[in-house]
């Protein structure tokens, strides 16, 4: 009981910290298509993901996606919600269950490439059905940002999330004192 407790604390947490993210840090990258904000909440809920494993990412990602719904992006409410669920989601399910598997630096570059790869992948279609239904935008329009707009703007946010989750991710499982597994080569530095 007490251990289910401490990690829903963590999960919690991680959660607040990526709505807080969210909510400090967003810019366009992309200046044809200014509504596309990076913004680095995805970053608690990747390392959340490489911590606890892709149910508790699932999770950590609901909870988000929820409360940006009606908060943070309010404009956009249930619609943005799930996109970002959806979105999110995948790239936390691929990362997840890759890192799980194999446990490693080399694992974990993998899994966010792949994660990163099958979230760019799952955007294509959600914006050719969600942004024309909630920007009333052309799917003709949609279309023809694809490949100028939508793909680089997923691979760049991706990347860097990405990146800055490998640079902090046993920093901050450190702070929140979880137990990380030792990589193959520090095993073998240790021996």
């Amino acid at each position: 009981m007490k251990n289910n407790v401490n990690r829903l604390v963590k999960l919690s947490v991680l959660s607040a910290l990526g709505l807080l993210l969210m909510l400090l840090v967003r810019f366009p990258i992309i200046p044809t298509a200014p509504f596309l904000e990076y913004e680095p909440g995805d970053i608690p809920i990747l390392i959340g993901t490489f911590l606890f494993g892709p149910k508790s990412g699932l999770i950590i990602t609901a909870i988000v996606s929820l409360v940006q719904g009606f908060t943070v992006s309010a404009g956009s409410g249930w619609i943005g919600a799930l996109m970002h669920l959806i979105a999110t989601g995948s790239m936390v399910i691929v990362a997840g269950t890759i890192y799980k598997k194999m446990h490693t630096l080399k694992g974990a570059i993998i899994a966010l490439v792949c994660g990163s790869l099958t979230m760019t992948l799952v955007m294509i279609p959600l914006n050719l059905v969600f942004t024309t239904m909630f920007l009333g935008v052309p799917l003709a329009a949609v279309k023809s940002m694809i490949v100028p707009a939508i793909i680089p703007f997923n691979l760049i946010k991706t990347s860097i999330n990405s990146i800055v989750t490998g640079l902090v991710y046993k920093s901050v499982g450190k702070v929140l004192k979880v137990d990380i597994k030792p990589t193959l080569k520090e095993t073998q530095k240790a021996s």
